[in-house]
């Protein structure tokens, strides 16, 4: 069993949650996800099986897309809804669309985040959020992220009695973006303690919302013998390479591991990035440019799905 899945994770799981029941369902170990989802967030979350699990890393780095709501007027401990209070800053009025809509500008394109204490970036062998449970501080390193597109898709909701305001955006964004903490940076750029309220992720690695399905809808096909109705082919996990159509001769040496003349294939100049061959429709390898011999190209990662 080859191939992508996009499972439908639904609140209250955590990602690791995801594979170890899809483990049991599809009777195979060899499962793994391309981009991990907070427990309180729900959204699309790639699923790679078999040879696919070839392709994660390459899968993580495909853009994503969130559909979420920001609250103006109290931030917290996780910088989302789940955590406890910890500074607030009550709305006296409500903050005006134009000044949202251009406070938002301010992050697109390129920008530095500090991640959250409570998420799972390592420092010193140790998670962050291992530092949060017991107490300790510790430097969080800036990280510099993609901001694609970020806009508002709601008109705010102001609540006098609490001082709060609520909005919806939606984000599309690249690797290692933290929504939770956007939304924190913008309610600081409007001058106000924030946090997400809440986060759908939409799209990720190329799969789609209303191509996603729930761990009880896998399961019910998969007992009907039906799961290839669901499955995507690896090919999704590479879409963002270049490709490049081997002969008969070429797949030989390829499927082997054999370094290339970049000119074997094609190419009139060496690659700035991976290229993904394939042999009769099927992705066989990812190749790179060799760093020493200036003609060569070798591989990153060798896939095969025939297994000749």
């Amino acid at each position: 069993m080859n191939g992508i899945l996009a499972l439908w994770k639904e609140k209250g799981v955590t990602s690791h949650d995801c594979v170890f029941r899809l483990r049991k369902i599809l009777r195979t170990k060899k499962i793994g996800h391309g981009g991990t989802l907070d427990p309180d967030v729900e959204g699309v979350l790639p699923i790679c099986i078999g040879q696919g699990t070839k392709v994660i890393e390459y899968l993580v780095d495909v853009g994503k897309t969130y559909e979420g709501e920001v609250t103006l007027g109290f931030a917290t401990t996780t910088e989302d809804a789940s955590g406890a209070v910890v500074a607030e800053s009550r709305l006296l009025r409500p903050v005006a669309n134009q000044e949202i809509d251009q406070a938002v500008q301010f992050f697109i394109g390129e920008i530095t985040q500090i991640p959250p204490i409570y998420s799972a970036v390592k420092v010193n062998g140790k998670c962050l959020y291992e530092y949060a449970r017991a107490n300790q501080s510790v430097e969080r390193l800036t990280r510099k992220v993609q901001i694609f597109s970020f806009e508002r898709i709601s008109d705010p909701t102001f609540d006098k009695q609490k001082g709060i305001q609520s909005f919806k955006f939606r984000v599309e964004c690249g690797k290692g973006v933290y929504i939770r903490t956007l939304a924190v940076d913008l309610g600081k750029k409007l001058g106000y303690a924030a946090h997400m309220s809440a986060l759908i992720r939409t799209k990720a690695a190329g799969l789609n919302y209303y191509e996603a399905h729930t761990l009880k809808e896998i399961e019910e096909v998969m007992a009907n013998g039906n799961l290839s109705e669901f499955l995507f082919p690896i090919e999704v996990g590479v879409a963002a390479f270049s490709r490049i159509d081997l002969t008969a001769d070429l797949y030989q040496k390829v499927k082997n591991g054999a370094r290339l003349i970049y000119e074997e294939i094609g190419l009139v100049s060496s690659p700035t990035s991976l290229l993904a061959l394939f042999y009769n429709e099927k992705v066989v390898a990812l190749y790179q440019k060799h760093p020493e011999k200036k003609r060569m190209i070798k591989p990153k990662k060798v896939i095969d799905p025939f297994g000749n």
